[in-house]
């Protein structure tokens, strides 16, 4: 049996007006194109045994917002199970980041399939602050644990 496959990735939160603020990206691509509800992801992605978690969330925030990780506390979220198998480990960050800023990592794909054609896509075609109730909304369903870990974490409302 092989492993699961693992992905590990920040979480960046902030304090607003209205309760506490994360920052989710919207998945890039022909797929997720048309989607809002479970296309929204913590930035994040997939790493090899030998390189420690944590490590690799901060290597994979660079590569998929294309800005530097936060210096701070990470206050770990744990880990889910996704859908397809993947292991989701977390950690959230209270840092401030301006959307306009990222530049995401892109990956290739035949699109359309069979076609022959590869396309390049962005791997997040948007980052956004949403309120944790919206957050909850549209987070694919087995990361929205980490929003609720995040909640009781910082006794904020949401």
């Amino acid at each position: 049996m092989t492993a699961a496959r693992r992905s590990a990735g920040l979480l960046l939160y902030r304090r607003a007006a209205g309760g506490l603020e994360v920052l989710l990206g919207h998945m890039g691509g022909p797929f997720f194109a048309r989607r809002d509800a479970g296309a929204w992801t913590v930035p994040k992605g997939e790493y090899e045994p030998d390189e420690p978690a944590r490590d690799a969330a901060r290597r994979e925030f660079q590569e998929e917002l294309g800005v530097p990780p936060p210096v701070g506390e990470a206050v770990p979220l744990g880990e889910v199970r996704q859908t397809g198998g993947k292991v989701v480990t977390a950690w959230a960050v209270e840092a401030d980041l301006d959307p306009a800023t990222v530049v995401p990592g892109t990956f290739r794909m035949e699109w359309p399939p069979r076609s022959g054609r590869v396309q390049e896509f962005p791997e997040l075609d948007r980052v956004e602050w949403l309120a944790l109730d919206r957050a909850r909304e549209v987070i694919v369903r087995a990361q929205a644990v980490f929003l609720d870990r995040l909640a009781e974490h910082s006794d904020g409302p949401g």
